[in-house]
């Protein structure tokens, strides 16, 4: 087994779920947000995606986080008449975050990055066990 390979994928995964976990957390902050001025478009979430790709020092493929993009769904409306950023119509635009999903992809986000912290202890383990064994 390539310990070493094994260690830097597992590192990649973590490198990316990181990364992941800061575009949710974003997400999160800007729920409840409304746009800077009248007329303007509140905050829109965005999409983390991932992209492979192949180490070739090691011939291995690792994971990257790849270019956010933004979700066009539309956005949550509130009637709020006396809202300084109401519309003609007493209408407020909010961003189209829905906490609960973004919660729910938090979650996985934080497995998938335990995951990969647990190949890298059980690499680690392994390292050792193979160095106890040379050394005996």
């Amino acid at each position: 087994m390539d310990f070493v390979k094994s260690l830097s994928i597992a590192a990649s995964g973590l490198r990316a779920q990181a990364g992941r976990m800061k575009v949710l957390s974003e997400n999160i902050a800007n729920a409840d947000s409304t746009a800077q001025k009248p007329g303007a478009d509140p905050y829109r979430r965005r999409i983390p995606t991932f992209r492979s790709e192949l180490d070739r020092e090691l011939d291995a493929r690792t994971v990257q986080l790849g270019p956010t993009r933004p979700d066009q769904s539309s956005f949550r409306t509130k009637h709020e008449p006396g809202h300084p950023l109401a519309d003609a119509n007493g209408n407020v635009r909010y961003p189209n975050v829905n906490s609960i999903v973004e919660m729910t992809d938090m979650r996985e986000a934080q497995r998938s990055y335990e995951a990969n912290v647990n190949v890298i202890g059980a690499t680690r383990r392994m390292i050792q066990r193979t160095l106890d064994i040379l050394r005996a």
